[in-house]
């Protein structure tokens, strides 16, 4: 009897109409310098559902967003999903042209996804709060109760 190696689907991803279009442009110029990423992120534009701007919800990671997301290694990271430029491994700036944000864009809380990171080895990531990046307060989203007023 033949055994099939099962796989994980995807989950359901969103993605504003902006950062489709940039972020399309952005993996086809970098297709000759970085190609394994750059067809996964195509790849991940290709099945998300692109929304209005203005219209996707605060609990879905997108460009600039803060994520904290709970590893594989049971880990909980805390990092900003940014541009190549911006990006920073020091001060917690992941860039999208990285397997970890290719495989964070779009995602909501709670949900999880496997991802292979640059050496072969596949991790999974939970999202866990996202902190939306025109947030006034930015509290996490998850912690946004309702709760009474000390005032």
């Amino acid at each position: 009897m033949q055994h099939m190696r099962q796989t994980k689907r995807k989950p359901n991803i969103r993605i504003s109409q902006t950062d489709h279009s940039r972020l399309t442009a952005l993996a086809s110029s970098s297709m000759t310098e970085n190609p394994e990423v750059s067809e996964e992120l195509l790849d991940e534009l290709d099945r998300a559902k692109v929304v209005a701007d203005g219209s996707i919800a605060a609990k879905v990671v997108q460009m600039g967003s803060t994520v904290t997301y709970k590893a594989s290694t049971n880990d909980t990271k805390t990092v900003k999903l940014v541009f190549p430029g911006e990006a920073d491994i020091t001060q917690g700036k992941v860039s999208i042209l990285t397997p970890i944000g290719t495989a964070l864009i779009g995602l909501s809380i709670g949900q999880s996804i496997s991802w292979t990171a640059r050496n072969g080895r596949s991790h999974e990531l939970t999202i866990h709060d996202v902190i939306h990046p025109l947030s006034v307060d930015q509290q996490p989203i998850s912690e946004k109760s309702v709760r009474p007023s000390n005032e």
